[in-house]
């Protein structure tokens, strides 16, 4: 059996479709109808990738994603009925690594769900799994995926630490959003550039919290730069 696969939505429709082209992939899958039983299984059975729908009975997709994110690394992709750019912003914001908008084709959702299974695969071999990497205050220890600000550890979600990282190995440089989604999100993400101002604001906020006077500067019509 190959990577296994947590999917959570009470459409039934849309569960039996997704599940049977998975399983066609080859992936094993579980099944969740509602928040408190994803994590119930994602704590049981650790999956490799989550489907998430956001509009669940009790506990919504939101407060799952961030129920997950707080002790995981796994790759989530969020499903949603309604294309508004909010709902977007906040599940990027809580550490969603990418957002479909039904209804969507199984194309896309096998073609999105290979490409976050590679980058997840990518993160966890590493290449200089021993380099720290340094700008003021910052610094990222590759082989502890950890991240520290004046000595004091911050937690980041997956994009946030790569994201973080495309910095520090630039310092000074300006990096484009097309850039930037080429390094972190990788050539097959479907997403636009606006992932990438939500998720610089996000990091942004998380360094400036930790006291870092080190930050990203807004290039106006290019992209950003770390400075300081």
């Amino acid at each position: 059996m190959g990577d296994r696969i947590l999917l959570v939505d009470d459409e039934r429709a849309i569960v039996e479709s997704l599940r049977y082209a998975l399983e066609r992939e080859g992936y094993e899958v579980l099944e969740a109808a509602d928040g408190s039983e994803a994590v119930r299984l994602a704590r049981a059975q650790p999956p490799d990738l989550v489907l998430l729908d956001i509009m669940l009975p009790g506990m919504s997709g939101f407060e799952v994603c961030r129920i997950l994110r707080q002790e995981s690394s796994v790759p989530i992709l969020m499903l949603s009925a309604r294309a508004d750019e909010p709902d977007r912003v906040v599940g990027l914001d809580l550490g969603a690594d990418d957002y479909i908008t039904k209804p969507f084709s199984l194309r896309e959702v096998l073609a999105r769900v290979r490409a976050a299974l590679r980058r997840s695969r990518a993160a966890g071999a590493g290449g200089a799994q021993d380099e720290i990497l340094r700008a003021g205050e910052i610094a990222m220890d590759l082989a502890r995926h950890e991240v520290t600000v004046q000595g004091r550890g911050i937690a980041l979600p997956p994009r946030q630490f790569d994201l973080l990282r495309a910095f520090l190995a630039n310092p000074g440089r300006v990096l484009t959003r097309e850039l930037l989604l080429q390094k972190v999100w990788g050539y097959d993400f479907g997403g636009d550039d606006r992932t990438v101002d939500v998720h610089v604001r996000w990091l942004r906020r998380k360094l400036a919290e930790a006291g870092s006077r080190t930050t990203i500067e807004t290039v106006r019509g290019v992209g950003y730069k770390l400075i300081g």
